[in-house]
């Protein structure tokens, strides 16, 4: 019994010794043990997201692809895979596997060698939060008692949650709804058994057994898994078979973005990192959600583009971009091998000329691909002298291009056209003029060519666009859309500026007294002057201020009645809102809404609204025309579309509705002219083109020119939406220039100088036409306060005519005309009987 009792002894002081061991190594490396209760509120690192308004994602930022699931978001035949190959008794044991433990340390004893033993699903979660990579005894003794704490804390189907939400699967993705998408550009709900396993087979070496790294690897590492699931009855026979047949077909797939909106996704990057900081900007997984529309985004994308083709085609052909070769060609390798060094630039992309036939060219691709332009795509390529002249018109392609050429291509919808990279630049923005939201953003032509975003950082002369802000101040002065000024040339100086100032009209033509409607639909340069010097520069000043634009950016004498003040297109974009939502200073806004990786809101944007807080009234609509009410006659202001009151935070109205309403009167005159052309009486707008291509009544606008052409402008909006489109070089000194006739361009060709209605008018044009397209017009009837009354279009004053002499002009009731012109009166009276006031100076 002696031997009993020995051996007795003997297992009772292993036991000792090994407690006393496992207490020694505890309290050895407590003071490194980490709180594992901070596993309660783990923030996995996620990147940051930009979505628009719709859902479509626009960017991500961020090293580390994640996507966080709910454990009940997961296929349980994935987690199945998981349990199967690396923890197949996860739910048995206590969060250590007492054999795969010994078995891992009696290597390490016996070997001296650091080979990965068995660890628990568990024990990986605590090396994943807490411990490093490094095969160390420590380390292990570390992982076991941390893999303690945490079922002690969490439940089993926590820990797991954690485990498919942190664990490492190769190419940067973290988790397995990263993995999904990284590899089969799916949600893990899609996933196949096959495309299951092959995941839940990544953590042993997820760099070297990923699909795309090593396709045969991925697979023979997936049919492991799969035997594994056999073996412990997760999958039938038939089921592993099935899967062992199925092709692995996997490839990288980025990041998928839906919408492509750099300038936008730029400031919302830049905000966030601002307000939390890089690191946590980038690791929290925010997702930022905008206010861009996509569907409006990309039409206000492709309009800017459209439009700068336009101009640069227009100006003429600069050269190939490249010559790849000269006497002895490459062949297609080589030429593919050049093509491919040349990184696209956004519809464009380089070709290489092969041939060249009497009015056609063939090209080769980066791809090899053998295209042909024809004489459409070819023929607009007259050559460029400078920013004012062109060359003749080519009649071969032999006058444009050479074999050997690299040159730039575009598919224009319709045949493939030569093309190159614009060298003019260009912006638009577009609000909701209820709440300034923005609807989108484009802030230059490529962002990849250049960050410069020139819709909030470009402050360049605004031209005429600012002169429906100076006869806004003139009308709450007293002017009304029938005061007649004087349309002659200035010969009073600018005191201010110590200088004989004469400003002119463009083009050089005067036609004495006429109208406000009319001097703001022509862009007459000296009815602008005569009154701003009516309502006085501190008092025109003060009322730009009023509209948002920065003091320290106007400048103190009487150019700014022409636009010589530099602005920024935001803050032109904002100003017109005033007269489009009835005379509210709304502020611009671009970030809807923050929430975090759960998807709750942490941030909410509060915008200010364009009501009256104790008002709940709109405009209403009308489908007349609004010029064919009585003699005298005022409409009600019925509701359209209520301002509710719940956020209580509303834009402050800078010019009253009536002042806002006539503004757009005689804004709508800028695309639609006047008069009577069977008479011969009728006149256009500046911006008739507009008219031309959307033929609606419910759009308002202005051009803007500033001199040389170096800026140009067309501001506008409809009910629904406000837009600003600019034109111009990065260079200040650059000129937009001007074109002559090309015989080979189409008969509504734009030539001549360069300028707003012509140069951003047609970009303008083409984004309204495309976003109102389909859209009910919308005319808003005349707000209370505003009476209509027939008047004289020669004088201004009542008339009885009923001819085309006469029209009706909306008024603020107590200003329309009391005195009825004489119907003998000519118009060279009107120079006799005029008065002697800064109107006629």
């Amino acid at each position: 019994m002696k031997w009993l009792k020995r051996i007795v002894i003997a297992i009772f002081s292993l036991a000792f010794l090994g407690i006393g061991a496992i207490v020694v190594a505890y309290f050895y490396v407590l003071p490194d043990l980490p709180d594992v209760s901070t596993l309660k509120n783990v923030q996995l690192q996620t990147p940051l997201r930009i979505y628009s308004s719709d859902g479509k994602l626009i960017s991500q930022f961020g090293e580390k692809r994640r996507i966080p699931l709910k454990l009940d978001e997961v296929p349980k035949p994935l987690l199945q895979a998981f349990i199967a190959t690396e923890d197949s008794r996860f739910y048995e044991h206590g969060g250590i596997d007492p054999i795969g433990v010994l078995r891992a340390a009696l290597v390490m004893l016996t070997t001296g060698e650091k080979k990965q033993g068995a660890s628990t699903i568990t024990m990986q979660v605590a090396r994943n939060f807490f411990l490093t990579r490094d095969k160390t005894i420590i380390r292990k003794v570390k992982e076991i008692f941390i893999s303690y704490h945490i079922e002690e804390l969490l439940t089993k189907d926590e820990i797991l949650e954690l485990y498919v939400n942190r664990i490492y699967l190769g190419q940067r993705a973290y988790g397995v709804g990263a993995a999904a998408q990284v590899y089969f550009g799916k949600d893990v709900k899609d996933l196949t058994l096959s495309e299951m396993s092959m995941i839940a087979g990544l953590p042993k070496a997820p760099s070297t057994l990923n699909p795309v790294t090593s396709p045969s690897r991925a697979v023979a590492r997936r049919n492991v898994v799969l035997m594994r699931m056999n073996e412990v009855g997760y999958i039938s026979q038939a089921e592993y078979q099935a899967a062992l047949q199925e092709p692995l077909i996997a490839k990288y797939h980025g990041a998928e973005i839906d919408l492509y909106a750099p300038y936008i996704s730029e400031m919302a990057r830049d905000y966030m990192v601002q307000k939390y900081g890089e690191e946590e900007a980038y690791t929290n997984g925010y997702n930022v959600y905008t206010t861009i529309s996509s569907d409006i985004q990309l039409k206000a994308q492709q309009a800017l583009r459209n439009n700068v083709y336009a101009y640069d085609e227009r100006h003429g052909y600069r050269g190939p971009a490249a010559v790849l070769w000269t006497d002895k060609k490459l062949d297609l390798v080589e030429i593919k091998t050049e093509l491919a060094k040349v990184i696209p630039v956004q519809e464009l992309y380089p070709a290489a000329v092969i041939g060249i036939a009497d009015q056609q060219v063939n090209v080769i691709t980066a791809k090899g691909e053998t295209k042909v332009i024809t004489w459409n795509g070819l023929k607009w390529a007259r050559k460029f002298i400078n920013d004012k002249r062109q060359g003749s018109p080519p009649k071969s392609a032999a006058d444009i291009l050479k074999v050997g050429e690299r040159i730039w291509i575009r598919d224009s919808g319709e045949y493939l056209q030569l093309s190159q990279v614009p060298e003019v630049a260009s912006a638009t923005v577009s609000l909701d003029p209820q709440n300034g939201a923005i609807r989108s953003l484009v802030g230059g032509y490529s962002f990849s060519q250049s960050q410069y975003n020139r819709i909030t950082q470009a402050k360049r002369q605004l031209g005429s666009n600012i002169k429906p802000f100076i006869y806004a101040a003139a009308l709450e002065k007293g002017f009304t859309l029938a005061t007649l000024i004087n349309n002659a040339p200035i010969n009073q100086p600018d005191i201010s500026q110590g200088t004989a100032w004469r400003p002119k009209n463009s083009p050089d033509i005067y036609g004495g007294p006429t109208r406000l409607r009319v001097g703001l639909a022509q862009s007459i340069n000296v009815m602008s002057v005569r009154a701003m010097r009516h309502v006085g520069l501190d008092a025109t000043i003060a009322q730009l201020i009023k509209f948002g634009f920065n003091p320290n950016d106007l400048p103190r004498n009487e150019s700014i009645a022409l636009g010589s003040s530099s602005v920024t297109p935001l803050q032109v974009v904002t100003a017109f809102n005033v007269f489009a939502n009835g005379g509210f200073l709304v502020e611009p806004f671009y970030i809807d809404r923050v929430e975090d990786a759960y998807a709750n809101v942490i941030e909410k944007a509060n915008p200010t609204l364009a009501c009256k807080p104790s008002s709940n009234v709109s405009q209403t609509l009308v489908s007349s025309n609004p010029m064919t009410f009585g003699e005298t006659s005022t409409q009600p202001n019925e509701p359209v579309a209520q301002c509710f009151e719940q956020t209580g935070r509303y834009a402050p109205q800078i010019i009253s509705e009536q002042t806002a309403f006539l503004i757009t009167e005689a804004l709508k005159s800028v695309i639609w002219g006047g008069g009577d052309w069977s008479h011969g009486t009728g006149w256009q707008g500046t911006a008739w083109r507009a008219a031309k291509l959307i033929k609606r009544h419910d759009i308002a606008g202005k051009t803007g020119t500033t001199n040389e052409s170096r800026d140009t402008w067309f501001s506008g909006f409809s009910p629904i939406i406000t837009s600003t489109f600019w034109v111009g070089f990065d260079d200040h000194g650059r000129q937009l220039g001007r074109t002559a006739w090309n015989a080979n361009g189409e008969p509504d060709q734009i030539t001549g100088a360069e300028a707003g209605a012509k140069t951003a008018g047609p970009g303008w044009n083409e984004f309204m036409n495309s976003v109102l397209k389909g859209t009910p017009e919308i005319i808003l009837a005349p707000p209370q306060g505003i009476v209509s009354v027939r008047i004289d279009l020669a004088t201004g004053k009542l008339t009885r005519k009923t001819d085309y002499t006469s029209a009706f002009e909306y008024f603020i009731s107590g200003t329309e005309p009391k005195e009825y012109t004489s119907e003998t009166q000519d118009e060279n009276s009107l120079f006799i009987d005029a008065p002697a006031d800064d109107l006629f100076q």
